[in-house]
């Protein structure tokens, strides 16, 4: 089948890149360690080496990127996008790469930034995650709240397709340093395989422990009090230490959910747009909360995303 398009989710850390079909059909998919900062000073030898490895791939292809690419780190800064844009418009303000040769259709999506009375947030790549929510399931998703979690989980509530709260917390990132540095590494470190995993295995969403972090967490105290809790825990026997993590991993993850409830969409179901493993320890506290989730696979919004956007004319 001929190959009409490629989309690339270019992060930090890795990348992954997509080859659609002229039906929509996913030809071939690449992931591999060229993230942002792997690949700074020669991006466009790397994206051309990777066309170039797709025999099935003209070079002439448009080419359209998501994620840290178009960040200040990344291969071209682009502009963020303002919350009242409707994320079914995002294919118009896709950025042409000033260094692609002539020919080369190259693009980058840009990033929503929010700005509040007293606050402003970010996001880049999980736009194009949104954008191709709404293309999967239809009109009737363009309302909700969306939960992307990760190194750094995004909390966002769309209204008619339009991005109207915003907040990104940073589970993922602190979870690894508490776990490599500090008074509570030890513990953490020397935890049994799940629990050790925390964030990352899905068996932990029912250890005692994780729920007992997420309901410390919903009881209020500041994080950091909760967080040295767990280390009194452990030195007075409270707590096991090979429990540790599963206990630090329910506070860290709890304390989103703590937080979103006193949003504006703390009354509405939740869907998840993630890994499976993930995706439990979320349901996990949202079974605390009385909150609905529905739970959506990244991978196959993502390829919806880019099957939509294979259909746009890119310039």
């Amino acid at each position: 089948m001929q190959a009409v398009f490629i989309g690339i989710d270019w992060g930090t850390t890795h990348r992954r890149a997509s080859l659609i079909g002229a039906d929509g059909t996913l030809l071939s998919e690449r992931a591999d360690g060229e993230g942002a900062l792997a690949c700074a000073g020669r991006f466009r030898a790397s994206l051309e080496a990777l066309v170039a490895g797709w025999p099935q791939a003209d070079a002439g292809l448009p080419v359209v990127m998501a994620g840290m690419v178009g960040a200040a780190i990344g291969w071209q800064a682009v502009p963020y996008l303002p919350g009242e844009t409707p994320l079914s418009d995002l294919a118009r303000h896709l950025v042409r790469v000033a260094e692609a040769p002539a020919g080369r259709r190259w693009s980058i999506v840009p990033g929503y930034c929010l700005r509040g009375a007293s606050d402003v947030d970010v996001m880049r790549g999980e736009e194009t995650q949104l954008y191709g929510a709404l293309q999967m399931l239809g009109p009737g998703a363009s309302d909700g709240c969306y939960v992307l979690p990760g190194t750094h989980s995004k909390w966002v509530r769309l209204h008619r397709g339009r991005v109207t709260e915003l907040r990104t917390y940073m589970t993922g990132e602190l979870f690894a340093l508490l776990r490599q540095h500090g008074t509570l590494a030890s513990a953490m470190q020397t935890a049994g395989s799940n629990a050790a995993a925390g964030l990352q295995h899905a068996d932990v969403a029912d250890d005692p422990e994780f729920l007992r972090g997420v309901a410390a967490a919903a009881a209020g105290p500041a994080l950091t009090h909760a967080l040295f809790g767990a280390r009194a825990r452990v030195v007075t026997g409270a707590l096991a230490p090979d429990a540790a993590a599963a206990y630090v991993s329910g506070l860290l993850i709890g304390a989103e959910w703590a937080d979103a409830q006193r949003l504006e969409s703390r009354g509405e179901p939740v869907r998840l747009i993630g890994e499976p493993a993930l995706a439990a320890l979320h349901a996990a506290c949202a079974r605390h909360h009385g909150r609905g989730l529905e739970m959506l696979a990244a991978r196959q919004i993502q390829l919806a995303a880019w099957r939509a956007l294979a259909n746009q004319d890119i310039p």
